[in-house]
């Protein structure tokens, strides 16, 4: 099968073997993959993942080795984590933080970019049929924004800063507005800041941000290590940074803020699938002028170069016509 494999350099295959389902696995015909920011930090070293890339994805459901078939035939997207089932973390519904588990295209297993990936059952999850491809490939992404309120109890009455206005930046500023809470997004390309202006979240350039201004909750969204910094500057005294970006570089960073502030620190990463699927479904979050660009496998490559420019959102990989 044609994959997209990252080992030490970003590869174009055209004969990777095809996978096949363990017991209690579907193999799943890749629709349409994604690009994301972390897969853009796994080709500069990010946990050292070698093997298929990719986790935002929508295919359809050819085989299933299980006796739960029913979701033979039917358009899905999926949870990228799988637990090993037997320790603490799972059995006290931590899957996603399990120590031997794996991660969809990132940690010990083979990911989305390619015409065929295997993914457990419960991980599979039918997307409507009012929803189409090109934005049921955000439903990965969507949910990870819908984390925030899970983790965090977000009040209308508060002041919220995103920090970053790439794709994930923007969906959460939009999933948050939900809560009708006074929203603040700060970037660097008006472009993608006026994407969201229009439903009433204040977008402005981050070297405007000043001190002056704090904030309840601050989403550090900006996929750099400045980002946080940038943080522990603006949250208020007892306010609460959501951590969002995954980044390569390392550095020092000084934690003396976070104990003279009395600020709390929330590491959020994937999301539940549901409210995702269900806000696209109704049209609450419209996905599509996030779309960059949707190019074939034959243009994997121009798509990567074109994923990395800063003024791209979402670049996607089209598998259906292979």
């Amino acid at each position: 099968m044609k994959a997209i494999v990252f080992d030490h350099e970003l590869k174009f295959v055209e004969d990777y073997p095809k996978p096949r389902p363990s017991e209690g696995e579907a193999l799943v015909r890749i629709y349409l993959a994604g690009i994301c920011r972390t897969d853009i930090e796994i080709t500069k070293g990010y946990l050292g993942f070698k093997g298929i890339i990719g986790h935002e994805f929508v295919g359809v459901v050819e085989k299933i080795n299980s006796n739960d078939r029913r979701l033979s035939g039917k358009r899905v997207v999926g949870g990228i984590n799988r637990g090993c089932g037997a320790c603490d973390f799972c059995l006290t519904g931590l899957k996603n933080h399990c120590p031997n588990g794996k991660t969809l295209g990132i940690v010990n297993k083979d990911g989305a970019m390619a015409e065929y990936i295997t993914l457990p059952v419960e991980n599979l999850i039918e997307a409507p049929p009012d929803i189409a491809d090109e934005e049921a490939v955000f439903t990965e992404p969507l949910a990870a924004a819908f984390e925030i309120t899970r983790q965090v109890h977000v009040k209308p009455t508060d002041k919220i800063l995103v920090i970053g206005d790439g794709k994930l930046g923007l969906l959460i500023s939009l999933v948050l507005r939900l809560i009708n809470a006074e929203i603040t997004i700060a970037g660097k390309h008006e472009p993608k800041l006026r994407i969201v202006e229009k439903h009433g979240i204040e977008a402005i350039n981050i070297r405007e941000l000043h001190t002056e201004k704090r904030y309840d909750i601050v989403v550090d969204a900006a996929g750099a290590v400045e980002g946080f910094e940038t943080a522990m500057r603006l949250v208020k005294p007892g306010g609460t940074i959501v951590m969002k970006s995954t980044v390569s570089e390392k550095r020092a960073v000084g934690l003396t803020l976070l104990v003279v502030n009395e600020i709390t620190v929330v590491g959020s990463r994937c999301g539940p699938f549901e409210p995702a699927l269900a806000a696209l479904s109704a049209g609450l979050i419209n996905v599509r002028p996030f779309i960059t660009g949707v190019f074939g496998f034959d243009r994997a490559k121009e798509a990567f170069d074109r994923a990395v420019d800063r003024d791209s959102l979402k670049v996607i990989i089209d598998f259906r016509n292979i």
